[in-house]
């Protein structure tokens, strides 16, 4: 009995040491359970709001979905482009993120509904040719480029598998047709494809890649959009074909401005006339007449062939074999150095041109370029046209600007290297710091350079140029007007007429060239158009708006007894440099 008794309180003893243990435990357990269904909340709570974010943001939002075909995210896009921006830091190119449409045939359930559906989103779509892509057993196929947010938001709106976007960088130009030859444009997969975007592709993507900021031009959106305004209205007056025009820094070779019409819309040049997509101003090549004087006279002053009071004979035409060499408009008289520009004398200049001779002629040509592609910052650079054999023929109608064709960015360049003090200078779109150093070349004497600074403002002041006068500047320069050659002959009824002007001519500092292309007589130029009533004036209206904008002080009115600028008197028969 004791033994059974020993045993029941044995078990009852050990009945409650379970009972105990197990209570101590359970306050335990339910904390566990506790952290557990609230872990099991947190994340379902996180899951519900992920979807109902994702939910409002295709829904309402209209964010696309993107599908990247990149393979590694964090690449580097090989779309991607650095901003290009004017010299102020004002924008000209940029990349704006876009969207693809693609197809993939195969997952398209009713392509009828599909085609239908794509029609509604893109009213210019061609309806045919989709339906054939989407009935095609191809794996996918590129339908759009360059999708708006909206187009966007109503193809995912739509839901129709198959149809999938994908993320691109599109390139655009606030700008618009401004800039359209100097900036150029690009591919859709943003590969450059002319003016500044091609010849600095590289340096583009690698300024995106390692975010070293924008590309600075040279160029100033307000000298373009003065000169864009002279061009366009006088180019409309005059009925002209096209017209170009640049203003260059004479001391860096920068361009201020840079401009050829008819322009493009660069966003979309495959919807402009061939035509339009021609680079005037770089890559044109064309005789270009009487500006060339300036290069003759230059060459025997700087020669020691001929001195600023030397005459030559202008009293009759020149005949050469059965050419003969005229003036326009004829003095029939003895003319000087100074007056051989002033009224623009075809046979003064073929005069002195002999004179020089054919070889040392070429030589002081090929000094200053004129037989090579200018040097710039774009893919649309011209050769020159030269003549294989320089017979005495070439040297005179070449010392007039027949018979050599280079493009108007060659005039320039040299222009101001006729201007500076005789160094050549390298143009450039690209901006340049100031004090930046850059190689040097001499090509005319200082000397030569001033008398040559005296005698285009004299044919400003008194000849040819008289309408590229503007108040309160002192503007040199010259005109020129050649008959375009076309199918081997001389048309005398399509003309190039151009003018290169230089301000302040007494200490210069920009050049600026106009031309235009076929220009038509007018009733307010008395049916003339030759380049002083078509070019001159143009480089007139420009100088007059930019001079201020760039800082160039307008000179005191000179005293009325006083008939010109002490710079540029001269006496007796010849005229004398007065610096």
């Amino acid at each position: 009995m004791k033994d059974l008794a020993t045993q029941r309180w044995w078990r009852r003893g050990s009945t409650s040491r379970r009972g105990g243990a197990a209570a101590q435990a359970q306050p335990a357990l339910l904390e566990r359970a506790r952290g557990r269904l609230l872990a099991t909340g947190v994340i379902f709570l996180l899951c519900f709001g992920a979807v109902v974010v994702r939910t409002l943001d295709v829904a309402v939002i209209g964010a696309p979905v993107v599908i990247s075909t990149a393979g590694n995210a964090s690449a580097f896009d090989p779309a991607a482009r650095a901003d290009i921006v004017d010299r102020n830091g004002v924008l000209l190119a940029s990349n704006l993120p876009t969207h693809a449409l693609y197809v993939e045939p195969g997952k398209i359930f009713d392509r009828e509904e599909a085609v239908a559906a794509l029609g509604r989103v893109f009213p210019d779509l061609d309806l045919g040719r989709t339906a054939s892509l989407i009935a095609s057993g191809r794996k996918s196929a590129l339908l759009r480029h360059d999708l708006t947010p909206e187009q966007a938001h109503a193809i995912n709106r739509l839901g129709i598998p198959g149809l999938w976007l994908e993320r691109q960088e599109q390139r655009v130009y606030p700008q618009g047709r401004l800039f359209a030859h100097a900036v150029g444009f690009t591919d859709v997969d943003n590969r450059g494809l002319a003016g500044v975007e091609k010849a600095v592709d590289a340096e583009l993507r690698q300024r995106a890649e390692d975010h070293s900021g924008p590309l600075a031009l040279s160029l100033d959106i307000r000298v373009q959009h003065a000169l864009a305004q002279a061009l366009e209205e006088t180019m409309t007056a005059h009925r002209a074909l096209g017209a170009a025009g640049m203003v260059m820094d004479v001391e860096t070779g920068e361009l201020l401005a840079l401009l050829s019409l008819p322009s493009f819309d660069p966003k979309a040049p495959d919807r402009s006339p061939t035509e339009a997509l021609f680079n005037r101003a770089t890559l044109g090549t064309y005789e270009l007449g009487s500006t060339f004087k300036p290069f003759t006279v230059a060459a025997a002053l700087d020669l020691g062939i001929a001195g600023i009071e030397d005459s030559y004979d202008a009293t009759e035409p020149i005949r050469v074999s059965r050419y003969l060499i005229r003036d326009h408009h004829p003095e029939n008289r003895w003319l000087t150095v100074p007056e051989i520009l002033i009224h623009s004398s075809n046979i003064g200049a073929a005069r002195m041109a002999v004179e020089v001779g054919a070889e040392r002629q070429r030589a002081f040509l090929d000094a200053l370029g004129m037989f090579e592609r200018m040097p710039l910052e774009t893919s649309e650079r011209g050769r020159p046209l030269a003549p294989r054999r320089w017979s005495k023929h070439t040297t005179m109608t070449v010392s007039y600007g027949h018979g050599l064709a280079v493009t108007p960015l060659h005039l320039l360049a040299n222009y101001a290297a006729l201007v500076n003090g005789g160094i050549a200078v390298t143009p450039t779109l690209l901006k340049r710091e100031p004090g930046a150093h850059f190689a040097q070349r001499r090509v005319i004497s200082a000397e030569t350079s001033a008398v040559m600074r005296m005698l285009l403002y004299a044919v400003v002041a008194e000849g040819t140029g008289k309408n590229a006068a503007v108040p309160g500047y002192l503007v040199g320069g010259k005109t020129g007007t050649a008959e375009k050659a076309i199918g081997g002959k001389y048309k005398r009824d399509s003309m190039i007429t151009n003018f290169v002007g230089v301000f302040p001519i007494d200490r210069p500092r920009y050049a600026v060239l106009t031309m235009m292309d076929e220009p038509k007589g007018t009733k307010e130029t008395f049916g003339f158009a030759t380049a002083g009533w078509t070019a001159a004036p143009v480089a007139g209206a420009v100088i007059e708006r930019i001079a201020p904008l760039l800082g160039v002080p307008a000179i005191v009115e000179p005293d009325e007894t006083e008939e010109e600028p002490a710079f540029a008197r001269w006496d007796g028969g010849g005229r004398h440099a007065s610096f």
